[in-house]
């Protein structure tokens, strides 16, 4: 685990911890060669066995047991060639997607270490996102319905039901999973004692996730209300084409909304003289147990960790394409379209997070691990999902923000529970333990939800079959009622 000093300007201006990755706070002041004190390697260019040696070591003992799992990246890919068994390529797959994301956290952070203030938050805050951002494009880019573009209409290489699982699934992992993990690592290790953590982080954090959840809410909110209306003979100029289009078009304003205040937000913590991030370097500088240790690590030179940013990249980019497309023979041998996309994928994409996450509550460093489950949730809400639907809006693929109505309540409780646990400013092992109940517990429920083929909540084929029984004398008046357009 690496965390950085805290510094400042000469104009005093404090820089902000904005990660979600591997948190390093940097010091601000900067050598004759432009490299960050925090990020020195003390060696120029590439050196091989230096490089390897670094590489496997990674940022903490448990980023490093991780990088065992590297031999199923080769086994991955050479079954993807060899072998239709779509089972096996999935799986092997799924384990290598854990080893390669490491590699790609751990080079971003090494590499945003080396930055200025600002330019290394946004560089950090990227690449602890770029799995995330790679497999929604990824799947939005192979969505490609063989009968007609209906969402949720369960057809043949329809995926975006999957990624609209996938991107609340990537908010409950965080929220719920890691966040709860983290709590029962820390009370574990100092059972006597609660944690303590800032108050910026719980009131801040809960504050951007509500408003998150509100943005997405809307377009299923406005679907809910007005797919009723469709079917009705009252509103025959109402369709479901124009009930869908508009939904659609709802989506892709709100989406560029969503990402303006995620720029807004950005701007706000590098620039900002008092950053909301500060108190919680202040108070946890002084909490990190292997400070020292981290620092006196070697480093990698900024040759390397752009070479090992470019090969994660190209790994991570071909093992998620291998993964995607064994998505639909994966679904067919069993395994339900929500359970796919609101477990399976997004554990897989945050595993190395977690992991750095974990590690970082288990040495007490509990407000930056808190950050770190809460700071991609707000990514995931304000700009991941916001992007993907801009890029299936440049490819003229029908991608929006229409949740089912079961996985929206789910977030929205999620962040109500967390807000909660968070609102008197400390953490137990046993908090942590029931935030991972509520996660099994929806893990459980997302298994037995039917596809969309079967059923969804918030689609209009179960309200077209729906039957209606009325008095006979009414149904006579109604049929006795002229109609200008065909009769009912």
């Amino acid at each position: 685990m690496a965390r950085g000093q805290h510094g400042s300007h000469g104009n005093g201006e404090n820089a902000p911890l904005l990660s979600t990755h591997n948190s390093s706070h940097r010091v601000t002041h900067t050598f004759a060669d432009g490299i960050a004190h925090e990020g020195e390697s003390g060696r120029h260019g590439f050196h091989p066995a230096q490089f390897l040696s670094i590489v496997a070591r990674s940022s903490s003992r448990v980023s490093a047991a991780v990088n065992l799992l590297w031999p199923f990246v080769i086994v991955a890919i050479v079954l993807n060639y060899v072998t239709d068994a779509h089972l096996w390529i999935f799986a092997t797959s799924y384990l290598a997607m854990i080893p390669a994301a490491n590699l790609l956290g751990f080079a971003g952070q090494e590499f945003a270490r080396k930055m200025p203030k600002v330019a290394g938050i946004l560089i950090e805050t990227t690449f602890g996102s770029i799995v995330e951002i790679a497999l929604f494009v990824i799947l939005i880019v192979k969505h490609e319905p063989q009968d007609g573009e209906g969402e949720g209409n369960g057809d043949e290489g329809n995926l975006i039901p999957i990624i609209q699982a996938a991107i609340l699934g990537s908010i409950l992992t965080n929220l719920l999973l890691c966040l709860g993990l983290c709590f029962v690592a820390a009370g574990v290790r100092k059972h006597t004692q609660n944690q303590k953590f800032h108050s910026v982080v719980s009131e801040v954090g809960s504050g951007l996730l509500l408003v998150a959840a509100f943005g997405l809410l809307i377009p299923s909110a406005f679907y809910s209300a007005l797919k009723s209306e469709t079917v009705s003979a009252l509103h025959e100029h109402f369709t479901r084409d124009t009930l869908e289009n508009d939904i659609l078009r709802i989506s892709q304003y709100t989406s560029i909304i969503l990402i303006i205040a995620y720029g807004l937000y950005l701007l706000y913590s590098c620039t900002s003289a008092h950053s909301i991030f500060d108190e919680v370097i202040e108070q946890d500088e002084h909490a990190d147990e292997d400070h020292h240790e981290d620092m006196a690590k070697p480093k990698l030179t900024m040759t390397e960790a752009l070479m090992a940013i470019a090969i994660a990249i190209v790994f991570v980019v071909i093992l998620l394409v291998i993964l995607v497309a064994q998505i639909e023979p994966v679904v067919e041998s069993g395994v339900p379209d929500q359970f796919l996309g609101l477990i399976l994928l997004p554990l897989v994409e945050k595993a190395a997070e977690h992991l750095t996450s974990i590690d970082e509550a288990w040495d007490g460093v509990i407000n930056v691990a808190l950050y770190h489950c809460i700071g991609p949730s707000i990514q995931t809400a304000l700009f991941n999902a916001p992007l993907v639907v801009l890029v299936g809006w440049a490819l003229g693929k029908p991608m929006d923000l229409n949740f089912e109505i079961f996985m929206i309540v789910l977030l929205v409780l999620s962040i109500l529970v967390v807000g909660n646990f968070l609102r008197d400013q400390e953490s137990n092992w046993l908090e942590g333990s029931l935030l991972v109940v509520v996660y099994v517990i929806i893990a459980i429920a997302s298994y037995y939800y039917p596809n969309p083929d079967v059923a969804t909540s918030n689609g209009l084929e179960g309200v077209v079959s729906q039957n209606i029984t009325i008095p006979l004398e009414l149904y006579k008046q109604l049929i006795a009622l002229p109609v200008a357009h065909g009769e009912l």
